[in-house]
């Protein structure tokens, strides 16, 4: 597929919005798209509508009941990045790297979430990582190189 192509079909599930902080929207608006890679952008769309073929929530700057503002990619104004580097830590995540969300999926816990994928991962156009033990599905585009479409990892 080409990259028009994954950007148009994963905006029937995804809003632009959805996926990044509001700093980041505030600066480029909703066609900042160009920020994340397409191996990125290409395995979103696959996970989506192909293997966990729900609903999937990143942030939801507008929800009454629990608001998520820092679940998609991250900037440098975001808490989370401004309390890492003041602590003296280097912050280098897959959400600061435009490779990388964490999601509530419609129907399902994380962990269901989790085992659908690694059962239906040959689907995967690239690698991902999966954080385990956590209520919330991380996934990231982060590669090991290692031949595994799918690795672990602990916060």
């Amino acid at each position: 597929m080409k990259r028009s192509e994954i950007i148009a079909e994963l905006r029937r599930f995804f809003a632009y919005q959805e996926l990044v902080c509001d700093h980041t929207f505030k600066r480029f608006g909703s066609n900042g798209w160009y920020i994340m890679p397409t191996s990125w952008l290409h395995t979103l769309l696959v996970i989506r509508r192909d293997i966990l073929q729900r609903p999937m929530i990143c942030n939801n700057y507008s929800s009454t009941s629990a608001m998520y503002t820092q679940r998609g990619c991250r900037c440098n104004l975001c808490q989370i990045v401004r309390d890492e580097t003041a602590a003296g830590r280097c912050y280098q995540s897959a959400h600061a790297n435009n490779v990388g969300c964490d999601f509530t999926v419609s129907g399902m816990t994380a962990e269901e979430a989790r085992r659908v994928i690694v059962a239906k991962q040959e689907l995967l156009p690239y690698p991902i990582r999966l954080e385990l033990d956590v209520s919330w599905l991380h996934i990231d585009g982060f590669d090991y190189d290692n031949g595994m479409k799918v690795n672990f990892f602990n916060g």
